[in-house]
């Protein structure tokens, strides 16, 4: 026990940060669950009690609207079970107000939401921690003065100790800030179908800048099916003239939670309602919705209250919901006898627009042949149990248990009625409460199977038409709480379980909740949207592919919503958005690999079947006088020659997500028509584990680590571009590396895309400090080094030279790695194989050593008048400002 203090004392840092940087300490400690202090001062013990072992450390006076950086030393027993685990522990953070009211916001830049705590990071095990501090960056929130930071126990073993936890406040963010829902004003306004005599329930937050009473209020309408307004009084409301049925929201404490029970009148069908500001207080305070409100059927019509403890199958889950409604026996068969025709599914279409005509699925013989996240073919079992894992993948598994399969099987000839049939079997081993194969009910399964069964309704023989058609009821159950928590608002999950509900609902029509689903859906998509892809085009998502994903799905939801809304807006969304990631594309047709990027996917092809018949923004981009592309936090040069072949380079300088790559400033370079500089490669399929924790980590992409320490959450801005003789220079800033180290990073890169310096400066006054950067080549480059600052690679007979450039400071060597897997937590020299595993790759490090600041990088370059070029532009005075502070 002694030991683990002292090794976790040893990782903490100086307690100095960087100029002008005051670190906060935290109030005294507060134990639960069988935590306590260390054997010393400043050292907290961790029992192994899932989420109940726990220290809280509150600090205060922070700094709202900057990023701040979260830092404590750690250490866990040599027999840790979980040393690989990348959610070992969990820091759960709490912000609160200036009265100590606690915020529940649904974004926190650099953190994740939970359910156990507002918001999280994890910690992971011991082999994937190297010996410096850890780390967790986040921006304050603007409403925050306050945090009180949760340490507990997750998948942890044994005990483990918490050493000195420091926050240090960093700089301004200089990006645009969440956005807040402010009351002034117009307000905010939102409506929603009902299902005839049931409650909906509300939940929110309000926040004021100072608390009061009165410090907001909700306007009521109730309307029939012809849409007249149906007169108060209301239930849960007051009349006030002027304005109607009224709710009072106070903020007294200033950020206030609220639960709204909206009891419709007889023959109410809708509900309209308008949150705003009292228009007769003499002086309204600032008040604001926090997050977005959380919708749900009172609580006899949850999915829990009408399953109870019972398993049951989806018709008499029907059934049971039509005698909670109390309504006769027989009912439900009145509620799907008319299957709606204008279901289209949207989430196959989605697929379609990405990889093309889906060939998942086969009959050879008697036999159902599946094709499935890139695994070699399966034949389905005659009587599958829906256990099945025949090779071991979560990403299979999750294919299967979609059933997304079925709709290509259905299309072939004789395919239909076995579509049917297996999907009825799929039921019927499936009673909700009771799956299978837990997976089944992940939202990646769950809303594409819904998608399926709203295609498989409209047609086919009575008795499975009508067992279909009872799942898909139920199905629409669970993806109306889904998304009515919000839970996955920011994700693309989210998006495909509001679209799931949407075609669900028109699958249904004569289904009393369907009007309801239908309106929910809609507010799901037109949150979604506003959070993924803004009117300004700035991507909430870093990867390309992943962009070109919530492309298509705007594409397909476009398309079922046709002009009502929010179609139109996100049709020119999409269509604003579409030409910038296809600029992107290399003159062989593929996004440069940043963050995820799943293989064998025709990127070019994917745009092509994404643009509209009368235009090819590949030709487009082919033929563009400046050969520039940009869009949110990514930028792109490509060059076609006959005599060198093409060029292309790629930079991204998107923010970090607090579980997603660590990419920010890496890039990828070819020339010579051959691709160099690649990157390590996506991490979807690789589910756990060391190799997982590799390719999300910096030291697997293309960027420079001072003093060892992996990034954190944070993003990158262009300070400066400018136009050279036959070059470009672009200079960024970044926040990735916390607040002691103030980073700039320039690129120089010659028009012809022979050659480019990348040049990377870490300030930290006072302090000795180093730096590393780091070049991932493609596993078929040879490389060798020729002197301490010069490295050889060749491909095919082609080659690339990498020369190492001090410009302040010194140089501290040159290393080439293939291979090193001996550290978990420092593996280098591995790609994605797009299989879910790893292959070896050559990593060229290059270092640099000083004292306050340190510049300096490398010069990549094809030939020797490319390098001679490039030393030049870097001896000029106009680069040579932009190395300067």
């Amino acid at each position: 026990m002694d030991q683990i203090d002292e090794r976790a004392g040893a990782a903490v840092s100086d307690v100095d940060g960087a100029e002008g940087a005051a670190p906060l300490l935290p109030a005294p400690a507060r134990y639960a669950g069988g935590a306590g202090p260390g054997r010393g001062e400043g050292l907290h013990r961790i029992t192994p009690n899932n989420r109940f072992s726990r220290v809280g450390l509150r600090f205060s006076d922070l700094p709202s609207g900057r990023w701040a950086c979260l830092e404590f030393g750690l250490a866990f027993d040599e027999d840790e079970e979980a040393a690989l685990a990348v959610d070992a522990a969990a820091a759960g953070f709490e912000f609160l107000t200036a009265d100590g009211s606690s915020l529940d916001l649904d974004h926190v830049p650099g953190l994740a939401r939970s359910l156990l705590d507002p918001q999280v990071a994890w910690i992971p095990g011991p082999a994937l921690l190297g010996p410096a501090p850890f780390r967790i960056a986040f921006r304050v929130p603007d409403q925050a003065r306050a945090v009180v930071v949760t340490l507990r126990s997750w998948r942890n073993s044994h005990d483990f100790t918490v050493a000195d936890p420091v926050l240090r406040p960093g700089s301004a963010d200089t990006g645009p800030a969440p956005r807040r829902r402010l009351l002034g004003g117009e307000g905010v306004r939102l409506g929603f179908a009902l299902a005839e005599e049931t409650a909906l329930v509300l939940r929110g937050q309000i926040y004021a800048a100072r608390a009061d009473e009165h410090a907001a209020r909700v306007r009521l309408v109730y309307r029939d099916r012809a849409g007249g307004e149906i007169a108060p009084p209301y239930a849960n409301a007051v009349s006030v003239p002027g304005l109607g049925a009224v709710i009072n929201l106070s903020a007294q404490p200033q950020a206030r939670r609220f639960t709204l029970i909206l009891r419709p009148p007889p023959g109410a069908a809708a509900v309209e309602l308008h949150f705003g500001v009292w228009e007769d207080a003499e002086d309204p305070p600032e008040a604001e919705l926090i997050g977005l409100l959380e919708l749900a059927l009172e609580d006899d019509f949850r999915l829990e209250s009408l399953c109870e403890d019972e398993l049951l199958d989806a018709p008499a889950f029907l059934a049971r919901l039509a005698d909670r409604m109390g309504l006769p026996e027989g009912t439900p068969a009145a509620w799907l006898a008319r299957p709606g025709a204008g279901a289209p599914p949207i989430l196959a279409r989605a697929r379609a627009l990405r990889a093309g005509p889906d060939r998942s699925a086969r009959i050879e013989g008697d036999s159902v042949v599946l094709s499935l996240a890139g695994l070699p073919d399966w034949a389905l079992p005659e009587a599958p149990d829906w256990r099945e894992d025949p090779f071991r993948s979560v990403a299979w598994r999750l294919a299967y248990q979609s059933l997304a399969w079925l709709q290509p099987l259905a299309a072939l000839p004789g395919g239909a009625v076995r579509a049917r049939s297996i999907a009825v079997a799929w039921s019927r081993a499936n009673p909700w409460g009771r799956s299978a194969d837990g997976l089944s009910l992940h939202p990646a399964s769950l809303a594409p199977r819904g998608d399926v069964l709203a295609s498989l309704i409209a047609e086919g023989d009575e008795p499975a038409q009508a067992e279909i058609a009872a799942e898909a009821a139920q199905h629409g159950f669970a993806l109306a709480e889904i998304v009515g928590q919000n839970a996955l608002a920011r994700a693309l999950h989210g998006l495909q379980t509001a679209a799931a509900l949407l075609v669900l609902a028109r699958a249904l029509p004569g289904f009393p909740f369907a009007g309801h689903w239908d309106t929910l859906a809609r507010d799901g998509l037109a949150h979604g949207f506003d959070a993924l892809l803004p009117e300004d085009g700035a991507f909430a998502e870093p990867s390309p592919v992943r962009r070109l994903d919530l492309l298509s799905h705007g594409l397909a939801i476009a398309a079922a919503l046709d002009e009502s809304e929010p179609g139109p807006t996100i049709r020119r969304r999409v269509e604003a958005a579409l030409p910038g990631l296809a600029g992107l594309l290399d003159p062989g047709g593929r996004f440069p690999p940043f963050g995820d990027a799943p293989a064998g996917l025709d990127h070019a092809g994917w745009i092509a079947r994404l643009s509209s018949p009368d235009r090819d923004l590949v030709a487009e981009r082919d033929t563009t006088p400046r050969p520039e592309a940009r869009t949110a936090g990514m930028f792109a040069l490509r060059h076609d020659a006959m005599e060198r072949g093409w060029g292309h380079f790629a930079l991204t300088y998107a923010a970090q997500s607090p579980h997603g790559h660590r990419d920010c400033t890496s890039f990828t370079f070819a020339t010579g028509s051959r691709r160099w500089i690649a990157e390590g490669g996506g991490a979807e399929g690789v589910e756990v584990g060391s190799a997982r924790h590799h390719l999300l980590s910096a030291r697997a992409h293309n960027v420079a680590l001072p003093d060892g320490c992996e990034t954190v959450a944070g993003s990158g801005m262009v300070t400066a571009q400018v136009r050279l003789d036959g070059a470009e220079a672009m200079r960024l800033a970044t926040t990735v590396h916390g607040p002691d180290y103030a980073h700039a990073r320039l690129f120089v890169v010659l028009d012809n895309l022979s050659g480019l310096a990348v040049i990377d400066r870490f300030a930290r006054p006072g302090r000795a400090l180093s730096f590393e950067g780091r070049l991932h080549l493609l596993p078929d480059t040879l490389v060798a080094l020729a002197s301490p600052r010069r490295a050889l690679a060749q491909q095919d007979g082609r080659r690339l030279d990498v020369f190492a450039v001090p410009l302040k400071g010194q140089p501290a060597g040159m290393e080439a790695t293939i291979g090193r897997n001996d550290r978990p937590h420092a593996m280098q020299g591995f790609c994605a194989t797009g299989a879910g595993g790893l292959r070896p790759a050559p990593v060229l490090r290059y270092a640099f050593s000083g004292r306050d600041s340190v510049c300096g990088g490398v010069v990549v370059a094809a030939d020797t008048a490319a390098e001679q070029r490039l030393l030049r532009l870097l001896a000029d005075d106009a680069v040579r400002r932009l190395t300067e502070p």
